[in-house]
């Protein structure tokens, strides 16, 4: 008996990524060693200290319960403190916070609480494909937001205007610094984003998981709620998992307008739960020793990006500045598509990129690779990348 899915899911389209594991397993049964900068999850550990945090939190009963839909009163005002301290901005831990089982969670019960059936929501492109898929799958009409070279892969304030008159979008998705092109947005341009939002009654939804990795303290990443009057049409995402080598903990907060947030949290109570108590009190401890704790991590990836772009720049390889993230965004070489690239590389070379084509049409023609193996690995990626290239 064959079961159809649902229609929602049959008109996404296709994942590129899945044919780039059909290549990936074929180069592998080959004999074929692999080294891939493809994977955005980070390769180190969760500090060790968070860990032994966890195994204190894990083994006390008051832990063991379901949590509080919005999270723990402890990982609520531990939000509130570190945002103050970090951003600037003041929150109210009961109106203004909610806990989230991963970001890409909070990302998919949005338009749950804000979409109805045919609402436009736009998106960046390229993007993170689930930016796209999320509207989709919340009835929503996914559009993007062209994010151009020409632009340095940023919107163009006149084109966006335009859209925004033409579509009404009930809410649009921000990610600066973005994945995958690592881009930071100037102040002054969110500022006239807010601004666009605040006249065409448009929300905003501010992906900002990738805020504290960056390598220039005169450069660091800001909030959008450090924008005059963002907080009311905003909500920002924030993420344990880049920060703090938190991956698999599925751990992470939502904050901005009380009115956002409380719709979100509607929709949360309907279909889960709040994080596990344990993950909270140690990603609350996270967050006091933010300090401690966060420096050596970006100082990993600082290494290994200087390692990498010299080695790129010696190979003639242009990309993208890279002040923020973990990702490098580079201009495919000799003209070729994206996904070319990509197949070339594993079969011939055993190096795994991922195609710019696999974040939107925007994408194609670059290519992205990801910090997330030793410098060692990035040396011998980039030897055998320039032996591709002759």
């Amino acid at each position: 008996m064959k079961h159809e899915k649902a229609k929602r899911l049959q008109e996404l389209p296709p994942y590129i990524f899945s044919e780039i594991n059909k290549i990936k397993a074929d180069a592998t049964s080959r004999g074929i060693k692999l080294i891939s900068l493809g994977i955005g999850d980070p390769d180190k550990p969760t500090p060790d200290s968070i860990v032994k945090k966890m195994q204190e939190a894990i083994a006390k009963p008051e832990n063991h319960p379901y949590s509080p839909y919005n999270g723990s009163t402890e990982f609520r005002e531990s939000v509130v403190t570190w945002f103050k301290k970090r951003f600037g901005v003041s929150l109210d831990a009961e109106k203004e916070v909610v806990a989230l089982i991963g970001s890409k969670e909070g990302l998919a019960h949005f338009p749950v609480a804000f979409c109805n059936p045919g609402d436009v929501a736009l998106y960046p492109n390229p993007g993170y494909p689930v930016f796209s898929s999320s509207i989709h799958l919340g009835a929503g009409i996914p559009i993007g937001i062209p994010m151009s070279a020409d632009q340095g892969m940023l919107p163009e304030l006149n084109e966006l205007e335009s859209i925004m008159k033409e579509k009404s979008p009930k809410y649009m998705i921000l990610n600066f610094p973005s994945n995958p092109t690592s881009v930071m947005c100037p102040r002054d341009l969110m500022t006239d984003i807010v601004g666009l939002a605040k006249k065409y009654n448009t929300i905003i939804l501010s992906d900002n998981a990738y805020a504290e990795i960056y390598y220039d303290e005169a450069k660091k990443p800001f909030s959008i709620l450090e924008i005059e009057g963002a907080k009311d049409v905003a909500i920002e995402f924030h993420s344990f998992s880049k920060t703090f080598n938190m991956t698999g903990w599925r751990i992470a907060f939502a904050v901005g307008n009380p009115d956002l947030v409380a719709g979100l949290l509607e929709a949360k109570t309907q279909i889960d739960s709040g994080p596990l108590l344990s993950v909270q009190e140690t990603a609350a401890y996270a967050l006091s020793q933010y300090d401690n704790i966060v420096p050596g991590i970006r100082d990993v990836y600082a290494d290994r990006r200087k390692v990498l772009l010299s080695g790129l720049d010696d190979l003639g390889i242009e990309y993208l500045p890279l002040d923020a993230t973990f990702f490098l965004w580079a201009k495919c070489p000799k003209g070729m598509k994206s996904m070319d690239l990509t197949r070339d590389l594993i079969e011939k070379k055993g190096l795994v990129v991922t195609p710019g084509m696999g974040f939107g049409d925007q994408g194609e023609g670059f290519f992205r690779l990801a910090m997330t193996v030793d410098t060692p690995e990035i040396n011998t990626f980039l030897t055998k990348f320039g032996e591709y290239l002759k």
